[in-house]
């Protein structure tokens, strides 16, 4: 894997609340927005509203279904904005799919709570980190990208860092 470029955007999230969690997510210049993720009765996370400074509020839902991390995310209007599913369930590699084309969510080598968000044709467009102690992230965009669909792998990858913490493949999603 090539050296990351310097990131074009950085989002730092700030989490708050034990059972139904709130990520406040901020840049350079403030605060950007909320994020509220709410949990069934057995502690899984099954939802997220996000409510922006400025524009449309954001929902994140589980879609029916057996599948793991199988979400969509919608706009206030109920338009679709975006999906994602996980092909089997062991495998912890995640496609995002916004209408154009496909992203992957992967677990990053090495022993850190850290996922990428792929690009099929260019690469690593971000990249989701955590500290081993704590809870909050650090949000690095290398690449154009729509702010939903890193919110969107930000929800994914918050709920599952325990499943990044073993290296991740040595040949990413994206990467070919």
């Amino acid at each position: 894997m090539t050296d990351l470029p310097t990131p074009k955007n950085i989002y730092t999230t700030r989490v708050s609340g034990l059972w139904s969690s709130r990520h406040e997510i901020h840049d350079e210049q403030g605060r950007v927005g909320l994020l509220e993720m709410r949990r069934n009765a057995w502690g899984l996370i099954i939802s997220g509203v996000y409510t922006p400074e400025k524009g449309a509020v954001l929902t994140i839902s589980r879609d029916p279904g057996l599948r793991r991390a199988q979400f969509s995310m919608w706009s206030s209007g109920r338009e679709w904005i975006g999906s994602s599913e996980r092909d089997g369930f062991f495998p912890r590699t995640l496609q995002l799919h916004t209408g154009g084309k496909p992203f992957h969510l992967v677990p990053l080598r090495g022993w850190k709570k850290s996922w990428g968000l792929f690009a099929p044709r260019t690469g690593e467009a971000a990249r989701i980190t955590a500290p081993w102690m704590g809870r909050n992230s650090k949000l690095e965009v290398y690449k154009r990208l729509d702010f939903p669909l890193l919110l969107l792998g930000y929800f994914l990858a918050y709920r599952s860092y325990c499943e990044a913490i073993w290296p991740g493949p040595a040949l990413h999603a994206g990467s070919r």
